[in-house]
């Protein structure tokens, strides 16, 4: 076939200038996702003064904040000295339910804030906590958790830890410049499946780690019938302003440990992701309320189910979905694959090349339900043997209750936190970054390094017993 110069030449040239504006804007993307020094000390690995007694303050007393003030307040030396909310009845409630524990006499002198939407700013600078536990909308996540870092206290924030990179930046840097604590608190990394997969990847049981696949897939349409007060009142907005995975961190956080991203061996390094269209949020909001209704006033922008695919820099892939419309059973999927096997949820499994602890023979058939008991037996993480009793009452299966025990014993102890400040960072990243790929048509978008390149001296979470 005949080729037209001039038309060859023209389309060259067109290409040309398009590869030139597609590398500019790597570059300004390049520029964005870097960051100079903060001043500070990095916090990867950081070990602060111990602290005999945890003096703890809380934000937001609705069902997560309550839940892990009571759990809190449960353990020995510790001290709840303020409480703070939007509402007057929730601080009163849990004052009350404080006041009920046989660990009481502890907690006698707690201060309440209500009302005003900065009490507590005021409460910060009156009690001087030495640690606050944050849950709240999102939004508010970042500026409550740089503020009471400033304020000389701790901060444990519940997820995501910020909604955007430059709040990220923000409280990367203030961390640092502080040299206080800022944990998000992602408790699945505290359930029995995943720090047994922990365990068991630590042991190389499944040889060189390949790939993960992680998800949030959690229905909760029935949230938007929380219209003035409860999560459903500010969340429903996320969904119709809000671009790509919303809510990455519980399933992302434990194959990042797995995988020990942004912990020396490898670390968090692109994503392309795509959305499906938004249609279920919108019929549900038609089908549940009035035509006149607010909810029906919501032009639903982010689509029902997100897929991202993560690169790190060792080249290892992760599988990341996010769904909380489609009618469809709860997962998280939490799979790592290695050269040796595959662990893998929803329900449990394992499958080992050779078979598994006599159970089967071959890699090609799943030891699942009851023949896992051998597994546990074997592999159960230290930890969930020794807190697993204790922590039963606590929330979702006494995974609140490891994760709150191991915070208050780390501070006790002056050992550093099991998550540290970058991890939540990177974890809460994937929000923007997935959108600005959806936006660019499924677009590479590089991870900034909060680290700085200080992750390649950082350890590996170790199995602490």
């Amino acid at each position: 076939m005949a080729i037209n110069r001039r038309n060859f030449l023209k389309k060259t040239s067109l290409s040309a200038t398009a590869f030139a504006a597609t590398s500019l804007l790597a570059n300004c993307e390049l520029e964005e996702n870097s960051q100079a020094p903060s001043g500070g000390l990095y916090m990867g690995g950081h070990v602060a003064p111990k602290l005999t007694k945890v003096r703890a303050a809380f934000i937001g007393v609705g069902s997560r904040g309550g839940g892990h003030l009571k759990f809190f307040a449960s353990l020995p030396s510790t001290e709840v000295v303020a409480i703070s909310d939007l509402y007057e009845d929730k601080v009163k409630e849990k004052l009350g339910m404080v006041n009920q524990l046989a660990e009481a006499p502890r907690h006698s002198n707690i201060a309440t804030y209500w009302g005003d939407e900065n009490r507590w700013k005021t409460m910060l600078q009156e009690v001087k906590p030495d640690v606050v536990f944050i849950a709240t909308n999102w939004k508010n996540h970042a500026p409550m958790a740089i503020e009471c870092m400033k304020q000389g206290a701790h901060a444990f924030v519940e997820v995501p830890l910020a909604v955007t990179l430059k709040d990220l930046w923000e409280i990367v840097d203030t961390s640092e410049r502080t040299q206080k604590h800022c944990m998000m608190m992602e408790n699945v990394n505290y359930g029995r499946a995943e720090l047994m997969y922990l365990n068991m990847c630590r042991q190389g049981v499944i040889g060189e780690l390949l790939h993960a696949e992680a998800a949030y897939i959690h229905e909760l349409r029935g949230q938007m019938k929380q219209v003035e007060r409860g999560t459903g009142s500010w969340r429903t907005q996320h969904y119709a302003t809000g671009r790509g995975n919303l809510y990455p961190t519980h399933g992302l956080g434990p194959v990042a440990q797995y995988m020990s991203l942004a912990r020396q061996e490898d670390n968090f390094k692109s994503l392309v992701s795509f959305s499906t269209p938004a249609l279920g949020r919108k019929a549900y909001a038609e089908k549940n309320f009035p035509a006149d209704h607010k909810w029906n006033q919501l032009d639903y922008l982010n689509g029902d189910l997100n897929t991202s695919i993560i690169k790190t820099e060792m080249g290892r892939t992760v599988m990341l979905q996010w769904d909380e419309t489609s009618p469809r059973p709860y997962t998280r999927l939490n799979l790592v694959q290695g050269t040796k096997g595959t662990l893998a949820g929803f329900p449990t499994r394992v499958a080992l090349e050779g078979g598994v602890l006599g159970i089967t023979k071959d890699h090609h058939h799943w030891v699942e339900g009851e023949q896992l008991e051998k597994v546990y037996e074997k592999y159960d993480h230290p930890l969930y043997k020794r807190l697993n009793e204790r922590s039963k009452s606590s929330g979702h299966g006494g995974m609140d209750g490891i994760m709150m025990f191991r915070i208050v014993e780390c501070l006790h102890k002056g050992l550093p936190l099991d998550q540290n400040v970058y991890e939540g960072a990177f974890w809460s990243a994937v929000t923007e970054l997935s959108g600005k790929s959806i936006e660019q048509g499924g677009a590479p978008q590089q991870f900034p390094d909060f680290t700085r390149g200080n992750w390649k001296n950082t350890k590996p979470l170790e199995i602490v017993s």
